[in-house]
């Protein structure tokens, strides 16, 4: 099942790197093409985690006081951090995925390099077989590239013919060369690339260093650049991202660690492998060296432009609060002052009232020069009301 499903897997890009070849008629520039092509297709994806990224770095001071102040309460912390993600549109998952993305291609692609015959050109394996025979009954001899049993013999199964992990490599080589009668579909492939044989596996031809001239030297050269690449692309992703120099920040230590670890594995990987991994591996370093340079100068003009726009709408929502709060200021005040008018006009009609009252009762009491000769409430109409 899990063959199958590795076979549907490899198609497109099996495709993709056959179309290339058949363009430019030279497998070293078609794997460098297929890295290409595939980073392009792969940046929209990549320039989304790239901003996600820089943009938790940006975010890094306040993160941290989050964590101080609920260190003691974890469910707290989470909560005002996933607040915080939602309210900055940042995933912090969002960098490490695509940072593995290289990982399934190399493996299809190391499939695809492997076994020439049934992922490159998606032959048949009978047909394959067909040309396992051909080359047999031209005298090439099939232990060079077939699985053998205990006493030499050459292990067959369900009438097919098991090959050695590179078996598919050296038997299309030894077709070629033979000029065997080839199957319908065949593509005439050439491994060579500015001297060296791509096919070659740099860990199996150490020892021919001091005879093997530049095909060899080439070869083992693949490795040291792709690892060199990879530590230089490492340095400038790291450089991009402010929080990695902090040396108590966990994520740091895990970026410095990768910052190590991926060039150990560009290395292990150039070594063991056919140098046309190495290729695309170097192919995938310059790419990404010059993605990193370009998004972190990109990003840091937009974020600038996204902290500028920010602050401006900051301080116009600050200027329209300070004005909502100077009219709400002037309307209790005139609100206060039509109070205090209303009271004063109250004022002034009880005092009037009190007054006139008060001239009514003196006056209408008076005999002579005596004001309350008939009593302070006298009233001469009193028994006509």
């Amino acid at each position: 099942m899990f063959a199958t499903i590795g076979y549907y897997i490899c198609i497109p890009f099996a495709w993709l790197l056959r179309a290339l070849y058949e363009l430019t008629s030279s497998y070293g520039w078609a794997l460098v093409l297929f890295t290409v092509v595939i980073k392009l297709i792969m940046l929209p994806f990549q320039m989304k985690s790239k901003k996600s990224m820089m943009r938790m770095s940006r975010f890094q001071p306040m993160i941290k006081e989050i964590q101080t102040r609920y260190k003691n309460n974890q469910v707290k912390m989470n909560e005002e951090l996933q607040r915080l993600y939602a309210e900055e549109g940042v995933n912090p998952m969002s960098g490490c995925l695509w940072s593995f993305l290289p990982f399934p291609i190399l493996i299809a692609l190391y499939s695809i390099i492997r076994q020439p015959i049934t992922r490159f050109m998606m032959l048949t394996t009978t047909a394959m077989q067909g040309v396992i025979d051909a080359v047999s009954a031209a005298g090439f001899d099939l232990a060079a590239i077939a699985m053998t049993a205990n006493d030499g013999a050459v292990t067959v199964k369900d009438g097919l013919t098991q090959l050695q992990p590179y078996g598919q490599i050296t038997l299309v080589k030894a077709a070629q060369e033979l000029g065997v009668a080839l199957p319908e579909g065949w593509i005439h492939m050439d491994f060579s690339f500015l001297g060296m044989d791509l096919t070659m596996i740099p860990s199996d031809v150490i020892g021919q260093i001091g005879t093997g001239g530049w095909a060899v030297i080439g070869v083992l050269l693949i490795p040291i650049v792709s690892g060199a690449l990879s530590f230089w692309q490492s340095k400038v992703s790291m450089a991009g991202n402010p929080s990695a120099a902090d040396p108590n920040d966990p994520t740091a230590r895990s970026s410095r660690m990768m910052m190590w670890m991926m060039p150990i594995m560009s290395l292990w990987i150039g070594f063991t492998l056919p140098a046309s991994l190495g290729v695309y591996w170097i192919a995938n370093s310059v790419l990404m060296l010059v993605q990193e340079k370009v998004l972190n100068k990109y990003f840091k003009k937009s974020m600038a432009a996204e902290d500028e726009a920010r602050e401006k709408a900051r301080m116009e929502d600050r200027l329209r609060r300070m004005e909502e709060a100077r009219v709400a200021q002037q309307q209790r005040e005139a609100e206060k002052k039509s109070l205090k008018e209303k009271q004063k006009a109250a004022q002034a009609a009880k005092a009037a009232k009190a007054e006139k009252a008060r001239k009514a009762t003196t006056e209408n009491g008076r005999i002579g020069d005596r004001p309350y000769a008939r009593g302070r409430s006298f009233n001469a109409d009193h028994y006509g009301e």
